[in-house]
């Protein structure tokens, strides 16, 4: 039984941890398959979940096009990868549940998921939409630097304008930005979210160690944050439409990286 089973009085003492170990690339292959096994025997949970950031992505394009601000959306889907670890959380329990062997209800699934609001992990949610939403501000800055601030209230996207001169330029910096962003979130969550849900241990707790994890697995835990970033974006181009199926198998995925660093 998780701690995030046991009730509020039981839960009083943050929990002893083992230092994170290492993992190689053969490890983010097996965590794949395995994200892509969770899916499959629970297909409902991921869809239910990442329907969610589906519907949040055409909402959002609904009010750029109809406000002719349809270059908005270029932030957002750079800045997507700040905010996808959180629609995780539910997923992690379910790949819990087929770890350990426990029965997939889904009111004991879903009072899991409810009850983290008095934990830790609306403090590492705040974190993340802080960053996502300075993310957006940055993004802001540099088009109004490259394309002058009256641009932010006039400009239409089209090629001529963002492909061309200092609109290239102004994406291909933004995209590094964006790049430098993901990955400094990526550092907090990728082991931090989980640890949160799996074990009774502080936010701050948390991201320490998800950074030492990633420090301590530096080439492998790039590939996986690359890995991350492009199928999230592949996902994203067909109308938000392949997040249903990206989202759900990358979530579960994380879930055996996070019980392959943490094994001890």
């Amino acid at each position: 039984m998780t701690r995030s089973d046991l009730p509020a009085r039981d839960r009083t003492l943050p929990d002893e941890l083992p230092d994170p170990g290492h993992i190689k690339l053969s490890d983010l292959s097996d965590a794949l398959t395995l994200g892509w096994r969770d899916f499959r025997r629970a297909p409902v949970f991921g869809l239910a979940f990442s329907a969610f950031y589906v519907l949040g992505g055409w909402a959002l394009a609904s009010v750029a096009f109809a406000s002719g601000q349809d270059w908005w959306l270029i932030p957002f889907i750079l800045g997507f990868p700040l905010i996808a670890p959180f629609a995780a959380v539910g997923l992690y329990e379910v790949s819990r549940r087929i770890e350990s062997g426990e029965p997939l209800d889904t009111s004991r699934i879903l009072r899991v998921v409810f009850e983290q609001r008095q934990r830790q992990i609306p403090s590492m949610a705040m974190v993340i939409l802080l960053l996502f939403m300075f993310w957006v501000f940055v993004a802001h800055t540099v088009f109004a630097l490259f394309m002058g601030v009256s641009a932010l209230t006039h400009i239409t996207t089209s090629a001529e304008v963002l492909l061309q001169g200092r609109g290239l330029v102004m994406l291909v910096l933004g995209t590094m930005i964006g790049a430098g962003f993901a990955a400094v979130l990526f550092s907090f969550t990728v082991v931090g979210l989980p640890l949160l849900l799996d074990r009774e241990v502080d936010f701050i707790t948390a991201i320490i160690t998800s950074c030492q994890a990633v420090a301590e697995n530096l080439g492998v835990m790039a590939v996986w944050a690359a890995l991350i970033a492009i199928w999230l974006f592949v996902a994203i181009v067909p109308g938000f439409l392949g997040l249903l199926v990206v989202l759900p198998v990358l979530g579960h995925a994380s879930w055996h990286i996070y019980r392959r660093v943490m094994a001890g």
